[in-house]
């Protein structure tokens, strides 16, 4: 089945879902975070097909959020360098570990623990105001349209949701 292309969609979880949506380009984000930078190594890591893994690192790349850069010692093979665009996809990994390590793993099983280097502690992903610092809950949360929202686009999300968009 034909996926639907979202990302010219006016909603940024649509756009976000053309990465995050692909289970192979959250795996390979996150080898990249863990260091993984050469072909081979993301293969024997995630056991992916070749045609698989050249298909998605290719796409990373076009997306901007890898570099392919030519090794040093074989400029003929390449490596796949997370770009600042890349290294910026970290909070949204961090929070699907947290809600996978809450749903889905028994209280003993998680493989790993995020540990925070400047105070030495555990952490979870957690969602805070980034004007005023406070924790977000769904029942705190508003929508209002942005510059970018298309008028012709309805029905309104927000008459939907029951935000009050007479201000």
């Amino acid at each position: 089945m034909k996926r639907t292309d979202t990302s010219a969609w006016p909603c940024t979880i649509a756009r976000a879902g053309v990465i995050f949506g692909d289970q192979w380009n959250v795996l390979l984000l996150r080898e990249a975070i863990y260091g993984t930078r050469r072909f081979d190594e993301f293969q024997q890591a995630l056991g992916i097909a070749r045609n698989i893994l050249t298909d998605r690192l290719s796409r990373l790349v076009s997306e901007g959020l890898f570099a392919r850069t030519a090794q040093p010692e074989r400029p003929d093979r390449y490596e796949y360098v997370l770009t600042d665009k890349g290294r910026d996809t970290y909070p949204v990994l961090l929070a699907m570990a947290t809600w996978a390590r809450s749903y889905m793993l028994g209280p003993d099983e998680d493989p790993l623990v995020f540990e925070y280097l400047t105070c030495a502690h555990d952490f979870d992903a957690v969602s805070a105001c980034s004007h005023c610092g406070e924790l977000l809950s769904l029942d705190q949360i508003g929508v209002r349209w942005g510059p970018g929202h298309p008028a012709y686009h309805q029905p309104s999300i927000l008459d939907r949701i029951g935000y009050d968009t007479d201000g």
